[in-house]
């Protein structure tokens, strides 16, 4: 089923006016259904009023406890999982203006200690300098919408202040091509890579490599994002899709261990970035 933003909104409503119709057709009381869940009245309530999202597993727990049939759950099953995913356009942060996207991922940065990169065609913002972040936030198609370049460029190194916050862990993983895929000019590729070698001294960092001539069982498909175990985002060409759900979520951590297992790291890692650096100083002279 295509994943269409006007849609989600709806899907959580329906989601929780049926959760509630069913709790109550049954005689329970919140407080009751609550303790058979293993949840808090409180959260009960939240969900039946649709101020908080559950979980697909939260779900099935309430169902579970409901006794609700197995035709009636599968239903709901698949509205709690269409519930669970959120999709936003670029057109629409470019509406807004990019600098809010950035604002956005700080926050979420700011709510979380443990982060894992994915990066099978470019570096992340957060291990940007400046021209190489220029070059990646400008529009390139003319189909591309209109942006304040210089405002989420400076949005966008605003936001690595984070990686010194040593209550926090970064895991950086790219493949060799995201590494040297020439987005910018040689100068600028040079002191990008340069750049991410540095950031891989800090203590709180881990930059991963999977060198090109290494064989892995698995395909390099989307840029993802794993923050703590609550959430994951995967990029597009067409925009950014937000993933919820805990099987999800163990999905895609157990698809980072396996990148991250063929992976070049510590020394060595910054090792092939200093290389990389070179040679792009080489090709620019």
């Amino acid at each position: 089923m295509p994943i269409e933003p006007e849609t989600q909104g709806r899907d959580r409503r329906d989601l929780a006016e049926a959760l509630r119709s069913l709790r109550r057709a049954s005689g329970l009381s919140g407080e009751r259904l609550a303790l058979r869940c293993n949840m808090s009245q409180t959260k009960i309530s939240r969900i039946e009023t649709g101020r908080a999202l559950p979980s697909v597993i939260d779900v099935e727990r309430i169902l579970k406890a409901l006794s609700v049939p197995a035709e009636v759950a599968d239903e709901l099953l698949s509205l709690a999982r269409r519930a669970n995913v959120d999709y936003a356009s670029w057109r629409a942060y470019a509406r807004v203006g990019l600098y809010h996207k950035q604002a956005e991922l700080k926050a979420l940065e700011s709510s979380s200690h443990m982060m894992r990169h994915f990066l099978p065609a470019i570096p992340t913002g957060l291990l940007h300098v400046r021209e190489y972040a220029i070059e990646t936030l400008s529009p390139t198609l003319a189909t591309d919408p209109a942006r304040d370049v210089a405002r989420a460029v400076q949005a966008r190194m605003d936001r690595q202040a984070i990686l010194d916050d040593r209550s926090r862990s970064f895991w950086f993983l790219m493949t060799e091509q995201a590494v040297g895929w020439q987005r910018a000019s040689a100068r600028t590729m040079a002191a990008q890579c340069a750049h991410m070698a540095q950031v891989n001294t800090k203590p709180n960092v881990e930059i991963g490599i999977v060198p090109q001539g290494v064989r892995v069982s698995g395909t390099p498909m989307n840029i993802f994002v794993v923050y703590d175990d609550r959430l994951v985002t995967v990029e597009l060409f067409s925009g950014e899709v937000v993933l919820r759900d805990p099987r999800d979520i163990a999905q895609h951590l157990n698809l980072f261990d396996l990148f991250w297992s063929h992976a070049l790291t510590g020394d060595d890692a910054s090792v092939f970035l200093e290389e990389a650096s070179n040679g792009f100083m080489r090709q620019r002279n």
